[in-house]
């Protein structure tokens, strides 16, 4: 009998098509300012205190010439509207920052030194906003989300931030193996940062391409993804406690790479 033709591979559906981003609220002044200096055509409305009116002069003077709506409102709405006490006096109702492809990203990547944070299993947006803060401190080319982690830029996270949120790209991954392997074709070594096992952070060495994974602190880095880096690296202390805070950690890994380019 003729030779059956190999059976042709079956293609992956096509996606539903994305809803469209929801309006969100930020708040805190630093937040609201910088999203204003990246992003004015994403601002949609502004509520504040009379007591802000002197520092947002500017984003006020762009609502009325873009006839977008503002509102003096009291304390006891502000606290409202952000479902926060932390408003610092205004918020804003703004479109979300796009979130980038990892392929996106690589695109506009600059040659020479780069730092990237892979964010596994955090889920606590003060984190995240602490995080970013430190991310843009020390100059983080971008913080990589897996596909399925709930993690997204809040009001909360944003306020945090203290406007590092607009200044670190967000960068959702597909398939955890594929995008380890888009990163090392890139020229990223990959390190997980770990509790015990590790090389210690002062006194190591650190690539100029790094990717830093944290993992969150009950579990820690997923093991298979732990196993797939090129390095683990840890942060020396006495002990006296199991780890540090994923964001105090996070600072401390950041600053060193910063130091080693810098120093």
């Amino acid at each position: 009998p003729a030779p059956r033709a190999p059976a042709r591979p079956q293609a992956e559906p096509e996606p539903a098509a994305p809803k469209g981003p929801r309006e969100q609220r930020l708040y805190g002044l630093n937040a609201c300012l910088a999203m204003f200096a990246r992003r004015p055509g994403d601002l949609r409305k502004v509520w504040l205190l009379e007591s802000r009116i002197p520092k947002l002069k500017d984003v006020l003077a762009h609502c009325v010439k873009h006839r977008l709506g503002y509102s003096v409102v009291g304390e006891e709405d502000l606290q409202k509207l952000a479902a926060s006490s932390h408003h610092e006096g205004v918020v804003f109702g703004a479109m979300p920052a796009q979130e980038l492809s990892l392929s996106a990203w690589l695109r506009e990547l600059p040659p020479g030194p780069q730092l990237a944070l892979w964010l596994d299993g955090v889920g606590n947006p003060h984190n995240l906003g602490a995080i970013l803060r430190s991310a843009a401190h020390f100059g983080v080319a971008g913080l990589l989300l897996p596909k399925e982690s709930p993690l997204a830029i809040s009001g909360a996270a944003a306020r945090v931030a203290e406007g590092g949120a607009e200044q670190v790209p967000l960068v959702r991954l597909g398939r955890a193996d594929n995008s380890l392997a888009q990163l090392q074709s890139a020229g990223f070594t990959a390190a997980a940062t770990v509790v015990r096992g590790g090389q210690p952070l002062y006194g190591t060495a650190l690539p100029e391409r790094l990717l830093l994974v944290m993992g969150a602190e009950q579990s820690g880095v997923d093991p298979l993804l732990a196993d797939a880096t090129a390095l683990r690296l840890q942060v020396p202390g006495t002990g006296a406690v199991e780890s540090l805070n994923v964001a105090a950690a996070t600072a401390l890994f950041v600053g060193e790479w910063w130091r080693q380019r810098h120093a």
